[in-house]
């Protein structure tokens, strides 16, 4: 037992002396470690931070301690859905029906507080009626002074193909003024079989003819609707010629063929068609040429006319030319015989 108790006593106080060397070696690395060192670096100076920084940091500050207001997060999911909803409907093609809808809510709204249109000041109409403009607008009773777009109307009106321009204003709080310049029916176009109504620029008003513009001269073929001013003014400087004139055709979009109410056909030059007029009106006033049994008078080739006798005039013409052929043979057989 003393043998093993010495031994005892012998390993605790080695371990002790180690223990001991080891806590010391420790706290030597510890204090070196903490101590400054003299060829550590000396701190930076203090640098104040700019006025955007200070800005920007009490912004941040200011909303990361804002707090949102109860049932925000269902108000932004509702207000999401809908901009869907709507730049579907836009995309679609339904957005024009989903704003007549909402335009049609707020007129209820503007017409309960006095906004609703009671009057229309409409001038310059001549060929359409009150009812018919108001329609094209897109006036109609429940309309309101506040939600209705006179910008929008007065493009619609434009876009009509009698108007040429049209000007709409608002007078608060229950009158719209509406001023549109009418487009004058000029002519008669017809082309591939069928007559529209159209303005001296060419452009087609109505497709269908009545009563009122039979009295309107005729052009027919391509491109003549483009030329409708040149050929009807010419006309109206030589009434003389237009009185007889049924239709005025434009041939290779090229050059005028005018066709006489008798059927015959005069062809103008390419150019210098007032020329042609005067030497036509000369020729009729002195050999009533366009009273002829003739087809065709061609007047293309300048200081020349050439015309073609229809067929019966032709027979007639020939049967002329004999008889006068006879009788120049009668005529020298008898001076044979005094002879």
């Amino acid at each position: 037992m003393d043998g093993v108790g010495r031994f005892s006593r012998s390993l605790t106080a080695r371990l002790a002396g180690a223990g001991a060397d080891a806590l010391a070696r420790a706290s030597d690395r510890l204090r070196s470690s903490t101590a400054p060192s003299r060829r550590e670096a000396a701190p930076e100076p203090y640098s104040r931070p700019s006025a955007l920084r200070l800005r920007l940091h009490r912004l941040s500050t200011r909303i990361a301690n804002m707090r949102m207001p109860r049932r925000a997060g269902i108000g932004a999911t509702l207000a999401l859905f809908a901009a869907t909803g709507l730049y579907g409907a836009h995309r679609g093609g339904h957005w024009p029906t989903i704003n007549a809808a909402l335009v049609a809510v707020g007129d209820v709204g503007a017409n309960a507080v006095g906004l609703q249109v009671r009057g229309v000041r409409l001038t310059g109409n001549q060929q359409m009626s009150h009812a018919q403009v108001l329609e094209v607008a897109g006036i109609h009773p429940e309309s309101s002074v506040l939600f209705f777009d006179a910008d929008q109307a007065r493009e619609r009106l434009k876009a009509n193909s009698w108007i040429a321009d049209a000007t709409v204003q608002k007078l608060y709080p229950d009158q719209i003024m509406i001023s549109v310049v009418e487009r004058e029916p000029f002519a008669l176009w017809q082309r591939d079989g069928r007559i529209q109504v159209i303005a001296a620029d060419g452009k087609v008003i109505v497709d269908h003819i009545d009563a009122r513009f039979q009295h309107l001269p005729l052009i027919v073929g391509k491109g003549a609707e483009e030329r409708a001013r040149e050929i009807v003014g010419l006309l109206g400087d030589h009434p003389e010629v237009s009185k007889v004139v049924r239709a005025a055709v434009l041939v290779a979009e090229r050059r005028w063929t005018l066709v006489l109410k008798n059927g015959i056909d005069v062809r103008l030059p390419d150019h210098d068609l007032d020329r042609a007029m005067v030497d036509l009106a000369r020729l009729d006033a002195e050999r009533r040429l366009m009273s002829r049994d003739v087809t065709m008078i061609d007047m293309r080739v300048p200081d020349r006319v050439t015309v073609r006798l229809s067929d019966d005039a032709m027979k007639a013409h020939e049967a002329a030319l004999r008889e006068r052929d006879r009788e120049r043979a009668r005529r020298r057989a008898l001076q044979g015989q005094r002879t």
